[in-house]
């Protein structure tokens, strides 16, 4: 089984965040791989990588960095591959607007599809999207997913109203 997906981040440090993405990625049955690669401390590797990864059958990947944050940039302009990038928190950021500012302020013609601080999840979902406008039964897979979000939601609201209180109006 090859990867569709390629998660990676600078640090391990971000595994918390990233396996976010790991856990929905096994849910939709995705197959992907997860790495360390750091912009700074080995740029080679990060080069070869993200020249690579069309070529060996990455469709998305999601790429997480705190602090400076160059990671996910410096693939999205190495490789043909949408990138998904995923600012974390760190010890050294500054409560992570660095991380984000560092992923959403790309130049033209270089997109980081850029996700919340923390996000995760939702690089998850959005990667498991992307793959699924080329293929239908994945799609449908996405649009149950989608439904069992909404029922959650109904389904909370039901709850709350056994929370009983003197003036709520119902």
């Amino acid at each position: 089984m090859k990867p569709l997906v390629s998660i990676i981040m600078g640090s391990t440090s971000d595994m918390p965040v990233m396996q976010e993405a790991a856990k929905i990625l096994d849910q939709f049955q995705i197959p992907f791989e997860i790495n360390a690669l750091s912009a700074h401390r080995v740029p080679e590797a990060v080069m070869d990588f993200a020249s690579k990864a069309h070529v060996r059958g990455i469709r998305v990947i999601i790429a997480g960095a705190g602090g400076a944050a160059h990671l996910p940039g410096v693939v999205a302009a190495l490789t043909p591959v949408p990138v998904i990038g995923v600012p974390c928190r760190s010890s050294i950021s500054i409560d992570g607007w660095d991380s984000l500012l560092s992923i959403v302020q790309m130049p033209p013609g270089i997109p980081v599809a850029t996700v919340g601080l923390d996000g995760g999840q939702n690089a998850g979902i959005l990667s498991v999207q992307i793959l699924a406008t080329g293929d239908d039964k994945l799609l449908n897979k996405v649009i149950k997913f989608k439904e069992g979000l909404k029922n959650k939601i109904l389904k909370a609201n039901e709850e709350l109203k056994s929370h009983k209180f003197e003036y709520r109006v119902e």
